[in-house]
Order: C-alpha cells, then structure tokens, then sequence
C-alpha cells in the first residue's frame, strides 16, 4: 500500500534502540492532512489524489482557493500536494490522513526546500581551489579565474562553474527509515537529516527504492576460491604469499 503525508520539520534530536545505540533523528509533525480533491482516470487521464496541510483563516484565502477547497467540505488548508498514488481509488474528498498511516520500519522519501546561503562564490558554492596569495595574486585569490577567452569558442559553455544563488531550492532524500511514531502526538521520527530549516514544510511519500531484506545468503560469492578462503583461511593466507 502507498502511502504519502505533508508534515514540518522540527528539528533534529537523537534517541535510543534496544540495544542501546544512538539514532540521529528528524522530529516530524505529520499531518493531519484532507484529502481535498480526487484525480480520475475517467476524468483526468490519471489516478492521484490531493492532500490539504495546515489549517488558515479563511481571509487569508483567494476566491479561487476558497471555491477549490470548499468541495472538500471545511477543510480550509494553506499547504496543497498532489501525490500519484496507486491507491488512490480508496481514498475520498474529506478522509484524513494521519501520522499513524506511517509505521515504524517503513523507508521514505522526503522532499523539502534546503536552506538559501544567498549569494556565494565559487569556492563556498563548488569547492573550487584559490589562489596562493604569494606573486602578485592581488584580489583575486578567490575568485573563478580565466574561462577560456579564446576567439575559439568565445563564449563560456553551460555549466561551467560559477559564483551565484545557493541553496532555496528543492531537494529529495531518499530511502530513509521510519524509527518511531508517535500517533498521539502526530510525530514521525526519521533516521537521518532531511533538507530544509526549521519549521519547513516537508512532502513524504513511500520510497521509490525498492529495499530487499537481508537474507542468509546476502554477500555470499559464487567463486570457488573465494567460497574456500572463507572456509578455511589456511588456504587464502597461502595463495597470499
């Protein structure tokens, strides 16, 4: 079963297994999100549903966005997603999705927007190196440095390395798992960062990765000489010499 939610961020924090190894943790607040409109392939050309986060006074909404949310009852969200799930026939216009849709052991994608750094240069930006500032290096210690000002191709290619916008931009980790969720609270704890600062909204959804489980098998080698040196090292330490 797909599953997708809108949270926040909290922040980061670290906690504790059975065994007594410390987790680095997000804190997520997931949902509660609406279900606010209902994409059909009869209708739409595709299966998808769209989920609502965040109550916000209705003042603070365009007639458009009244009018849209207003069909799926009183549910007046400030944050929209529309997520292509492949059961979204079983869902409906008004159904609620919580934190609990996620349990523990479920590996997620998360989507965010990451910090802005503003404008940096090349070497904050790219890791690019600087100049020594020995012999005439002047001002320029960091900066980009010649891009080839030849009458052949005189102009510098896409792509090139280059000061300017960091960070503010969409990013999407994958394949993190679920540690804890807290139903009553509406909190997902999850392994690893995720982009964005504090209070940013967040987008997750089941991972696209699919994660096989090890086996008793896993890692094994199907080379008789590797097989042999595993089971008896007298073997590899002679073929070593």
């Amino acid at each position: 079963m797909e599953k997708a939610i809108i949270g926040k961020k909290v922040g980061m924090t670290q906690i504790f297994d059975e065994a007594g190894h410390v987790i680095p943790v997000t804190v997520i607040e997931a949902g509660p999100c609406t279900v606010v409109q209902k994409k059909t392939a009869e209708k739409d050309g595709y299966e998808a549903v769209q989920l609502g986060y965040e109550d916000v006074a209705e003042k603070k909404l365009t007639k458009p966005e009244l009018g849209h949310l207003k069909k799926a009852g009183d549910a007046r969200k400030k944050y929209l997603k529309e997520f292509k799930l492949s059961n979204s026939a079983a869902l409906n216009v008004g159904d609620e999705i919580k934190a609990d849709t996620f349990a523990k052991g479920d590996h997620i994608d998360v989507t965010g927007i990451s910090k802005g750094h503003g404008y940096q240069g090349v070497i904050k930006r790219h890791g690019a190196h600087r100049l020594k500032e020995t012999h005439g290096s002047r001002p320029v210690v960091r900066h980009a440095g010649s891009m080839g000002a030849n009458s052949d191709p005189s102009r510098i290619f896409k792509g090139k390395i280059g000061a300017g916008q960091m960070g503010n931009e969409q990013v999407t980790v994958l394949n993190l798992d679920v540690v804890k969720v807290d139903a009553e609270l509406g909190i997902l704890a999850v392994r690893g960062a995720i982009p964005g600062p504090k209070g940013g909204i967040v987008y997750l959804r089941n991972s696209v990765i699919n994660v096989k489980e090890k086996g008793a098998a896993a890692g094994i080698s199907s080379n008789p000489q590797k097989a042999s040196a595993r089971v008896n090292p007298q073997k590899a330490s002679a073929r070593n010499k």
